[in-house]
Order: C-alpha cells, then structure tokens, then sequence
C-alpha cells in the first residue's frame, strides 16, 4: 500500500465513526423529529428525498472506499447477493415503459446495495463494534426525548379536555402506522443500552432506559399497533430458538420494558382518563385484518397474471382490476404487503432474487450463532441478539404494512440492516483474496468503474424522481376535484399517480 493511501485510510479509520455517528443522528432526526425542522417539499417528501440520497450517496461512498483503500476482494465476497436483484430491478427499469416507471425499482435496487455495501464496509474498516454502539446509544436517546415529547402532548390534551388521546399520540406521521413501522425497528434495540456500549453500567442511563422504552410501549398499546405486536411475537419466538440462552440477557430486559410499559399504559391510558372524563375512550386492538383481504387477493392475482414476472412499475395503480373482491373494496397506494406488492408488480423471479440477501444473511446469522454458543463471539453476541429481534420484527411487520415503502420506516431500516449485515458478515472470510496482486487490481478497478457507474445513474436518476414530484404536484388540482378520493401514500404522499387511464386528465 503505498503512503499516500496508507494515510487516507488511517484518517479515514480514526474519524470514520465519528462521521458515520454524526450520519446516523441526521437520519434519525429526519425519521422522528421532522416537526421540528423546516421542511421544502413537505414532512413525506423530504424524508422520500433524503432516503433518496442517502442510499445513492452511500453506495458510491462507499466504492470510493474500496477505491481509496485498495483490496476489495473480501467485500465482493461480502455483497455478492445482491448482485441478482440489482439485475433484476435494473432490467425492469430499463425496459419499463409506464410514466415514472424506472424511479421505484432502481430505489429498491440503491436501497438493498446501500446497506449491503455499508455493512461490508463495516467489516473491512473494523468499525462494526463502534458503530453498533453509537447506533444503540443515538437511537435510545431519541427515543427517550420522543417519549417525553409524547408525555407532553399528552398532559396538553388532559388539560383541554381532549378524550381522544390516539389523534395525537404518536405525532409526526401523516398515519400513525408509520410510527409503528418505527417502533418495530427502535424497540428491540433499547435493551441493548444497558448491554452493551459505555454507559451500560450507569445507573441513571438504566433508569433513563427503562423510562424510554416504557413510553414506547405505552404509545404502542395506546395507538393499538397490531403490527407491532404481532411482530414483536414473531421475534421474539425465532431469537429464542435461535439463540436459546444466549438471548436470555436481552430477553430479560426487554420484558422488563414491556411490562413497565403495560404499567403506564394502565395509568396513563385508563386510570388518569377514567378520573377525567366523563366517558373513557380507548382504542380496542381488533382481531381481523383490517379490510386487507381483498387486497392480498388482488395482489395474489396480478402476481400470476404473467407469472413468474410482475405487471410492471406502479401497475398496482394503472392495472385493470382482476378480482371482484377488490372491485369493491376500499382503495390503497399499497396492497398493505410488501411481498405480495413486489410479486404482483415486479414477478415472483424478482421476490425470489430479493430473498438472496435473506437466506444468505441468515445462514450467516446461524454461523454466528454457533460461535456464540460455543463462546467464541463474545463481543457482538449481545448486539446481534438484539439487532436479529429488530430485522425479524421488521421482515414480519412488512407482511402486513408498508415497512418498506414509508420513508421514515426505510431511513431507520437502512441503519438497522447495515448493522445487521455488518455483523453477520463478521470473520466471515471463505476464499483468501486479499495476497493476490492481480485480484487487488482487478477488484480496485471494478470499483472505480462501478462508482463511475452509479454516480451517473444515480445523476439521471434523481433527475427523474424530481420530474416525478413536480407532476405529482400538478396533478393534485386534478385529483382533488375529478378523482375525489383520499390521498394513497406510496413513493409520494399524494401516491396515487400514475393511476388507471380513465382516472388521468384526458388531454395526457
């Protein structure tokens, strides 16, 4: 390595948490605290817009490093299962033919390479302890002043007699179960706080803890989050046999949190309401599915309708309907599926290629397993534990509810993924290729053109998601006084356009 690189990767390796730290606090605040910033394109699109180049800028940052630091090999070996899905998404682009067609499947293409290039690169800059810790550390600190912020609102709606505490309570969502999709992802991580990091031992930094993930509880139970809880179940049940023993440290702590969570929601949700208002109003968890059937039936039929490929971008909007169940059914931008959405727009070859990553990180996840019951991977094995509870919670939430179509959810899920892959990926080292020259050359060489390559693309491509926003914006007027329906969050608040023919201005 020659001293002018050998210098860059040490200043990049001495600062290199700080800045993703300082990254990770930006994302966050985006994800929960955008009230409080000033917004250009409105709460919704400004966090489509910074996810948008947050993925991009990570990817080509990323093949800078591997530029800059020479000896990529070990990452390819790292990323190579997304390799078929970027294919796949980038074929869909490129021989769609809809409006606005390319702009959603090459997202999904920057998104799964962003976190699969940064937890690689994790790996290689030796960094996937520090980082898991500022992740817990920032995310837990959120949470706690989130929690207290609710705690506020809350004592503004008792004072003005307001019954109806789920309106407000969670806040900063066009729909509260985008915060949900937050609380899926946040609240496996709390009991890490007092696990690992260097304020585990602290006791106000405990009790600081067990105050925030209490809150989070409580606003799950008070906004009835099926999702969540569902979720949180599913999770719950995979890492204990997953990692028997060995989750009962995090286990212990999270059931301590979900526990003085149902205590605040008992006080604060019905005996403090039940002292104050006449008649107590609380949000009952229903046990159906929420008007979902039709929709999973109609996203069912779409995805044989040319199986194993998809109807093509946004056809979930533009299609004819297949399926009387949905005919009369109420409409959304979104089949309230991710699984199904991908199948039924972009094929089940595609679902199949996206599924790369998870089996591939969870045979990962399993070797880590191993080395943990046997005591060989003592410095992650709590950290991991916890980060599995949140991309399993995550993966099964998503099989009801837009996880991975609402920006905040993707802001947040971007972060947590990252990790996840970095510390799957940990001492994962099958074929030696560092020592060989030729290979250093080859795989610096690679890089370089794939920067160049996704810089440009990512160029055109942010062009267009642009183009897109302007004429969604032209077409509220429209909407508003022909169409007459609700707004269909998907890709934009305002999602339902592109939509069926009939439904467009004619002169288009």
């Amino acid at each position: 390595m020659s001293v002018e690189r050998q210098v860059t990767t040490n200043f990049f390796n001495k600062y290199s948490t700080w800045v993703v730290s300082i990254i990770i606090a930006f994302v966050l605040i985006y994800a929960m605290f955008i009230d409080f910033l000033p917004v250009f394109l409105g709460g919704y699109a400004d966090r489509r817009l910074l996810l948008c180049f947050v993925t991009w800028t990570s990817v080509v940052g990323c093949l800078a490093y591997l530029v800059i630091v020479g000896e990529p090999g070990l990452t390819w070996l790292l990323i190579w299962p997304f390799v078929l899905i970027t294919l796949c998404l980038g074929l869909i682009a490129y021989y769609s033919s809809g409006d606005f067609g390319t702009v959603e499947p090459i997202f999904y293409a920057l998104f799964f390479n962003a976190f699969g290039f940064t937890g690689a690169c994790l790996v290689k800059a030796k960094r996937v302890g520090q980082v898991l810790n500022s992740l817990i550390l920032i995310v837990t600190v959120f949470c706690f002043f989130y929690g207290a912020m609710s705690l506020t609102v809350y004592m503004f709606a008792i004072a003005d007699n307001f019954s109806n505490l789920d309106k407000v309570i969670p806040w900063g969502y066009v729909n509260i179960r985008y915060w949900s999709h937050i609380a899926t992802w946040v609240i496996p991580l709390l009991p890490l706080a007092t696990l690992i990091g260097p304020l585990k031992k602290s006791r106000l930094w405990g009790v600081g803890v067990i105050v925030a993930g209490a809150l989070w509880w409580w606003i799950v139970f008070l906004s009835s989050s099926r999702g969540t809880l569902a979720a949180m179940v599913v999770a719950i049940v995979m890492v204990a046999l997953m990692f028997r023993g060995s989750c009962l440290p995090w286990l212990k702590v999270f059931l301590k949190h979900l526990g003085f969570g149902l205590i605040a929601w008992l006080f604060l949700s019905i005996v403090i309401p039940s002292f104050v208002f006449e008649e107590l109003q609380v949000r009952s968890i229903g046990s159906g599915v929420s008007g979902r059937w039709p929709l999973w039936e109609e996203a069912w039929a779409m995805s044989l309708h040319t199986f194993p490929f998809g109807m093509g971008s946004h056809s979930w909007l533009t299609h004819e309907v297949i399926t009387d169940s949905y005919q009369t059914s109420k409409r959304f931008g979104h089949p309230h599926n991710m699984y199904l959405m991908w199948a039924a727009e972009y094929g089940w070859l595609t679902v199949g290629a996206m599924a790369l990553p998870v089996v591939v990180g969870f045979s990962r996840l399993l070797r880590q397993r191993r080395r943990i019951i046997a005591g060989e991977f003592d410095s992650l094995s709590a950290g991991l534990v916890g980060v599995t509870a949140s991309v399993i919670a995550a993966l099964t939430h998503a099989g009801v509810s837009a996880v991975f179509l609402a920006p905040a959810s993707m802001l947040v899920g971007y972060l947590v993924l990252s990790v996840f892959w970095a510390i799957v990926s940990t001492g994962y080292e099958p074929l030696s290729v560092a020592s060989n020259v030729s290979l250093k050359r080859a795989g610096r060489t690679i890089a370089f053109l794939l920067m160049l390559s996704v810089t440009l693309v990512g160029v055109l491509w942010l062009e267009e998601v642009f183009r897109y926003h302007r004429a969604m914006v032209a077409d509220l007027a429209y909407y508003d006084e022909h169409v007459q329906l609700r707004k269909l969050p998907r890709f934009w608040f305002h999602g339902n356009f592109p939509r069926h023919p009939s439904t467009m201005p004619q002169n288009e």
